[in-house]
């Protein structure tokens, strides 16, 4: 188990949404939810996940305190790098941590 100590990292959470414009045109996009502090850890090559519907390469693990609102397709930003989210877990079970796997986006 990680301590407080260990989120040290300052990262902002997207959310994914969807609008409709009264044409009844679509438009997928992202919504700031704000910022949080994380533990980030990057992955070996090769360790893949599938998650439901989102499929990928995992290429970093970043835990947080929990939050039950987190799930595939969100997005994480740090800095100048991005994150899609492919999975979300209560990580013990015990609503303390949530642990996200990531796939960097190409900058």
């Amino acid at each position: 188990m990680s301590g407080a100590g260990a989120y040290r990292l300052s990262v902002r959470l997207w959310r994914p949404e969807l609008s409709v414009a009264a044409s009844g045109q679509a438009t997928a996009g992202f919504t700031d939810i704000g910022i949080d502090f994380a533990q980030l850890t990057g992955l070996l090559q090769g360790e893949a996940v599938a998650a439901g519907r989102l499929s990928g390469t995992a290429t970093h693990r970043m835990t947080l305190r929990f939050r039950a609102d987190v799930s595939g397709g969100w997005k994480v930003t740090v800095d100048a790098r991005s994150f899609r989210v492919l999975t979300a877990r209560d990580r013990d079970g015990g609503r303390r941590q949530v642990e996200l796997m990531l796939e960097e986006e190409p900058a």
